[in-house]
């Protein structure tokens, strides 16, 4: 189910990985982090388990071996469909399954998934159990630190220690409330305050279980100063709006890593550009991921503008690229 010419697989203890974004983190937006570090551990963007079991799952969980490792999200809270899902997962040749109890909006609330399972400790063990005992990958959780009145750590601690009693394998937690009820999930991600001493505190009150931290995450500073108290670092639109941060932040964690220029990234997507191109996939799609390559040199404006004016006309293909990458450099 996966495309593209098998690549090596990078090493999976690499402690930093990008978030799953909806309508962000897609095959395309992967594809192209994956040629600034092969390291990062990738995930997808939430795949409800209706949409895998009801809708084109080949489709949906199509992706390139360059992208190992790759964990897929499910969003679900049915034991027997997320055992399935994660089933179609392992034979689509994911790394790791994830099961999203963190997501705050309405639409996942009356699905019955995401941050509101947090009330739900049992069903999420019971959902933990039925896809451990499905498939043979890592089963995991990406969390918050609590839902509305569920503000204690004790309520935290319950709920994890409920999780790591059913088998899960390790822990992504956002270090903010979910406040289900009066902020809108783009509100919910910078209004309830971070609370990264809680999550550290969860760390030592369970060693043995793998704790990774997310959310605030934008400098290279605050990801040593997490690893000195967690296992690994999880980061989101920081690596987004600016996506060769992975490169300097691979470059200052491994010493002896080689990173690619933002010039060597360019040139190794056009060729999967067209390769995509062929296959029907629109420009845009895939250039709506690359317009913050340049972020904070000089010519990131005029990329962006070319891109974003030029990548939506009809026939639109590779050279909309090399034409941003050139004036980028002719204008700056």
């Amino acid at each position: 189910m996966s495309t593209h010419a098998p690549a090596v697989i990078p090493e999976v203890d690499y402690p930093i990985s990008v978030a799953p974004m909806l309508d962000w983190t897609d095959r395309h937006c992967r594809y192209f982090l994956r040629l600034i570090s092969g390291r990062v551990r990738l995930y997808t963007e939430m795949l409800t388990t209706a949409a895998l079991l009801r809708g084109d799952a080949e489709r949906s969980l199509q992706f390139s071996e360059a992208e190992h490792p790759l964990a897929l999200q499910l969003g679900g809270s049915d034991p027997d469909e997320l055992a399935t899902c994660a089933r179609m997962g392992e034979v689509a040749g994911y790394d790791e399954i994830n099961l999203n109890v963190g997501c705050p909006s309405d639409r996942v609330q009356s699905g019955r998934f995401g941050a509101c399972l947090m009330a739900e400790p049992a069903l999420v063990a019971d959902c933990i159990r039925a896809m451990r005992a499905a498939v043979a990958l890592p089963v995991t959780v990406k969390t918050r630190i609590g839902i509305d009145d569920q503000d204690s750590y004790q309520a935290l601690f319950a709920f994890v220690a409920t999780l790591q009693d059913a088998g899960v394998d390790s822990l992504i937690v956002h270090a903010r409330m979910a406040w289900l009820q009066g902020l809108s999930p783009k509100e919910n991600r910078t209004i309830p305050p971070l609370d990264y001493p809680r999550v550290y505190r969860l760390k030592k009150d369970f060693p043995d279980l793998p704790v990774a931290i997310n959310g605030g995450v934008t400098e290279i500073e605050q990801i040593h100063d997490h690893l000195k108290r967690v296992d690994s670092v999880m980061i989101g639109r920081a690596v987004y709006k600016n996506p060769y941060l992975l490169a300097k932040i691979e470059s200052g964690y491994l010493k002896d890593a080689s990173v690619p220029t933002r010039h060597e990234v360019v040139e190794r997507f056009l060729p999967y550009v067209e390769q995509q191109l062929a296959e029907g996939v629109r420009l845009h799609q895939m250039t709506r991921h690359i317009l913050g390559l340049f972020n904070g040199v000089p010519g990131a404006k005029n990329w962006r503008r070319i891109l974003s004016d030029q990548a939506n006309r009809p026939g639109a293909g590779p050279e909309v690229i090399e034409r941003a990458f050139c004036r980028r450099a002719e204008w700056h």
